[in-house]
């Protein structure tokens, strides 16, 4: 009988890119990974801030950013700006500093309806991959590869598979939402 694996490892990816964008989210914590797709121009290479600086949390709510080369100081205070994260950069002549406002109420509830949107987005695709999965083994039994019982166990492994999953997807944004109320 065919095995799961690949439906299985298309809904895992679906999950890590749900958890970095996740992490990416501006939750009043500093955290450098919403630096994560920030590049600055190199020598005319596009290069990841944390290629070219250090990038340090001093204090819950603050992101340093010491450049290798303070040469490139403006560049990566231009891109900042330029990047949706919403925060003014600080730049001293040495280091950037950005600095996380605390997040009110009404900001905190908005963040966590795009969270929940995010998750339900997730769940769209692993179903979208499950649908994927069925259709591949009902035409194997069409073409008579597999049998009927075999097709009924691949629906059924395949929605043990995708329940899975959406708790899964669930449980990380439960996670991410109590995250965001807490802070």
């Amino acid at each position: 009988m065919s095995n799961y694996n690949h439906i299985e490892e298309k809904m895992n990816k679906t999950i890590s890119v749900l958890e970095e964008n996740l992490a990416e989210i501006r939750a009043g914590r500093a955290n450098p990974a919403i630096l994560n797709k920030i590049k600055v121009d190199y020598y005319g290479v596009p290069t990841p801030i944390n290629q070219v600086a250090g990038i340090s949390v001093p204090e819950a709510r603050m992101i340093v950013i010491q450049p290798w080369d303070a040469s490139i100081l403006k560049e990566i205070e231009k891109e900042i700006l330029k990047s949706d994260i919403g925060i003014n950069p600080n730049n001293d002549g040495k280091v950037i500093r950005l600095n996380f406002p605390e997040l009110n109420e009404e900001r905190r509830k908005e963040i966590v309806k795009d969270v929940k949107k995010m998750g339900e987005e997730s769940k769209v695709s692993i179903r979208s991959i499950r649908r994927e999965g069925l259709d591949e083994f009902k035409a194997m039994q069409k073409n008579s590869s597999i049998t009927e019982d075999e097709l009924r166990t691949a629906e059924d492994e395949i929605q043990k598979i995708t329940d899975k999953k959406v708790e899964q997807i669930d449980k990380i944004i439960e996670a991410k939402e109590k995250e965001i109320m807490s802070l």
